[in-house]
C-alpha cells in the first residue's frame, strides 16, 4: 500500500504538471464532505475546488483512497476525523508526505497559533466534542525575507496571517489562510476565490500584493516527500 501511495504521489507531483488538468475549473468553497450529515458533499469531485481540496486532489492524483489518506486522520472518512485545520491536523497527519523546508529558502520567524477545535465545532457546527486546544509554532518566511526561491520541484506554499480576524466568529485562532503550489517556473498554481477558478499567477507579484496587508505575515514552504 505504501508503495502504491508513493507512486501515485510521484506521478501527481512531477515538475510543472501537478494540478494542470484542473486549470480553469471553478472555485467552490468547501466542495467535499463525507456524503452524509453533517456534510453531504461528495468524497471526491473533479469539477470544482477550493484552495485546500485543489491541493489535496492534485497530491492524490485523483485517487479516492489516497485522497482519504490525506484528508482524514485515520484514512476513514468522517466529519470528526477530517483534517479540518492545516496548522495542527493536516500537517501532523501528513508528516509522512510533507516537510516544512522554509528555512532552506529564507530567514524564518515563528507564528504561534492555538487551535481550539472544540470551540470551533460548537460555534460553527453546534457539535459537542472533547477536543483540547492545541498550541503549535509554524516556521515561516516573512514576506520581507522572500528572495529568489529557485525550487527545482513543486512545493506546497501556505500563506500565513497574524491574529485571526475570524477568531470571534469561528471560535478559534487561524494562521493558514490560503494554500497552493509554487512551481519551479515561478508560478503559483491555486484555486483562487478572487479569480473564481484554478489559475496560474506570478508568485512574486501575488506575494507582494498580499504583503501590502500588515496582517499577512509570510509563507510556509512544504516539500513533497
Amino acid at each position: 500500500m505504501k508503495a502504491i501511495f508513493a507512486l501515485l504521489l510521484l506521478t501527481a507531483c512531477s515538475a510543472d504538471y501537478i494540478g494542470e488538468e484542473y486549470l480553469g475549473l471553478p472555485y467552490l468553497s468547501d466542495p467535499l464532505g463525507e456524503e452524509k450529515l453533517p456534510d453531504v458533499d461528495p468524497l471526491i469531485r473533479f469539477d470544482a475546488f477550493d484552495c485546500v481540496t485543489f491541493v489535496e486532489t492534485s497530491l492524490a492524483g485523483g485517487d479516492l483512497e489516497t485522497l482519504s489518506k490525506i484528508r482524514y486522520s485515520d484514512s476513514n472518512p468522517s466529519f470528526l476525523t477530517r483534517n479540518h485545520f492545516i496548522e495542527t491536523d493536516w500537517l501532523r497527519n501528513n508528516s509522512d508526505l510533507v516537510e516544512n523546508v522554509s528555512g532552506l529558502y529564507g530567514k524564518t520567524d515563528l507564528r504561534t497559533v492555538i487551535i481550539d477545535k472544540r470551540a470551533w465545532f460548537k460555534k460553527v457546527h453546534n457539535i459537542e466534542t472533547d477536543f483540547k486546544p492545541v498550541k503549535t509554532d509554524l516556521e515561516y518566511i516573512p514576506y520581507k525575507n522572500i528572495m529568489c526561491l529557485n525550487n527545482k520541484n513543486p512545493l506546497i506554499v501556505l500563506f500565513i496571517s497574524g491574529n485571526s480576524e475570524k477568531r470571534d466568529k469561528i471560535g478559534t485562532d487561524l494562521a493558514v489562510v490560503h494554500m497552493g503550489f509554487l512551481l519551479p517556473n515561478g508560478m503559483l498554481r491555486h484555486a483562487s476565490s478572487a479569480k473564481g477558478k484554478v489559475v496560474d499567477v506570478d508568485f512574486k507579484k501575488y506575494a507582494s500584493e498580499r504583503a501590502e496587508n500588515k496582517n499577512n505575515l509570510g509563507i510556509v514552504l512544504l516539500e513533497i516527500k
